[in-house]
């Protein structure tokens, strides 16, 4: 079998990974740039494009040998129209014609999606949901967000934006997220808000990384909080369940390194409040690819029929 090569892109708010990845999934050549959002969008892209036909050249390739360009985005966007449209922290790139702008640097097809939507298809691909047709891919970082695979195939809604899970109410008595609803599941479980609650409560700056260590030490209120933070993250899950009825939920993002004590809290909570039976005895398992998910998914979006 002849091996077809795919270039992976994927556009994040601090920085870009791009990577060569072939048809059986090897990433051949990868790197990252800082996402530069003091600079027009389009210069941007030069220079995405510019390091990607360096890497081309570097491994003894050129565009014919593509198959096409994959590539992952935050949202909201539109993949019918090939727009970013409005990520909350990329305000630069709102109403982006990000296909157009990649098109003046390669003839190649060039494909687009969600970036949580790319990275449910590479754990589809090469992770840890390749035994399942039904699925949710569920990433709890700076925000949270969801890639939906169903009935074999990835759920991407009309416009691209299916999965925007990070905002579904979970307790309106939190406070205001900045979409305009109250207690959304990423202002109240993500990364940044758990860092930011405890903060607050400690008196000084914390990453979420330290507040999960302060809990595991013992300390109170940390322990308080991380164990709200389960619970809200149990709520989520549950919803997800009740919803789609999937064989599986995958979790990544900085938030699942926690690792053991997160996915068992979690997988209590399932398993007492999903409603159907056979629901609430759903695997949760960790994201088997994190570290490259993104790219990954995005050249997964050239070499899998999705």
């Amino acid at each position: 079998m002849e091996l077809k090569y795919a270039i992976g892109i994927d556009i994040g708010g601090t920085k870009t990974a791009i990577g060569i990845v072939d048809s059986l999934g090897t990433v051949c050549a990868k790197t990252s740039l800082p996402t530069d959002l003091s600079i027009d969008p389009h210069h941007m892209v030069s220079r995405m494009a510019d390091a990607a036909k360096q890497m081309l050249a570097e491994q003894k390739l050129n565009e014919a040998h593509l198959a096409g360009i994959g590539v992952g985005a935050p949202g909201p966007l539109n993949t019918k129209t090939g727009h970013i449209v409005k990520p909350p922290n990329m305000t630069a790139w709102h109403n982006f014609p990000l296909i157009d702008s990649l098109k003046r640097h390669f003839a190649s097809p060039i494909t687009f999606e969600n970036d949580a939507t790319a990275a449910a298809l590479a754990e589809k691909w090469q992770g840890a949901a390749q035994d399942t047709e039904h699925f949710i891919f569920i990433t709890i970082s700076t925000g949270i967000g969801a890639g939906i695979f169903s009935h074999g195939k990835l759920i991407t809604g009309s416009t691209g934006n299916a999965g925007d899970v990070g905002h579904l109410v979970i307790d309106p008595s939190a406070g205001d997220c900045v979409c305009g609803q109250q207690g959304c599941w990423e202002f109240i479980a993500s990364g940044t808000a758990i860092a930011k609650r405890a903060s607050r409560l400690l008196g000084r700056d914390v990453t979420s990384k330290e507040v999960f260590k302060l809990a595991e030490e013992g300390h109170t209120d940390m322990r308080k909080l991380v164990d709200q933070v389960y619970r809200y993250i149990g709520i989520g899950c549950v919803t997800l369940i009740n919803t789609f009825d999937p064989e599986k939920l995958v979790i990544g993002g900085g938030v699942s390194q926690v690792g053991e004590p997160l996915f068992k809290a979690v997988q209590n909570y399932v398993q007492n409040c999903a409603l159907n039976p056979s629901g609430q005895s759903t695997p949760i398992v960790p994201a088997a690819l994190n570290q490259d998910a993104g790219l990954i998914g995005a050249a997964a979006l050239i070499h899998m029929k999705y």
